[in-house]
């Protein structure tokens, strides 16, 4: 569906061997569907995180193979370390994140994609779906400095450029104010 609906794999750099990916903007379910079409142009193996009841029969097996990593969100679990301990225990983990966490409307990003690749040390990538253009895959990537804020400024430029396929429901400002008190903690104690 990928290449007969005429979407082309664009890329900056080939991937580290760790990395945290930010899939964004996310607006619809075909960004599910276009993504895998260009991680498998573009050769790469990436995970995702998906609610445990996803992996269940008769489909589990399938969300296995398409790179998921099941949680459990009735549990009170840290997300953060969880997935930073998936990241100590591999020698090759990309995981795509979508920071809006949702297809729908939200005023701000859900922001453990950064806790996670500010605590297991690895690079943030740029991933899109530009809809206008009909490109999608991987743009810049950046270490994260600690600085949300600024780190946050870098990445809505970015994403300025490109055309979700619902616009409306795309995030006009990706900056906020409302810091966590836990990348403080992960700055400092470093």
């Amino acid at each position: 569906m990928y290449t007969v609906n005429g979407w082309k794999a664009v890329q900056d750099n080939p991937p580290p061997r760790k990395a945290v990916i930010i899939a964004a903007p996310h607006t619809s379910n075909w960004d599910f569907i276009y993504y895998f079409g260009l991680l498998n142009q573009l050769k790469i193996k990436s995970y995702w995180i998906g609610k445990n009841t996803l992996f269940k029969w008769p489909w589990g097996g399938m969300m296995l193979r398409l790179g998921g990593v099941p949680v459990d969100r009735s549990k009170s679990n840290n997300m953060v370390d969880a997935m930073v301990a998936e990241f100590n225990k591999r020698d090759d983990f990309l995981l795509t994140i979508p920071p809006e966490g949702t297809r729908g409307s939200v005023k701000q990003w859900r922001t453990g994609f950064y806790y996670i690749a500010l605590k297991a040390k690895v690079p943030l990538i740029i991933g899109m779906m530009d809809y206008a253009k009909k490109t999608g895959g991987l743009g810049p990537s950046f270490m994260p400095s600690g600085d949300y804020k600024a780190d946050m400024q870098r990445l809505s430029d970015f994403y300025h450029s490109v055309t979700p396929k619902y616009p409306g429901k795309a995030m006009k400002d990706i900056v906020t104010t409302d810091l966590n008190p836990q990348v403080k903690e992960v700055k400092t104690g470093e």
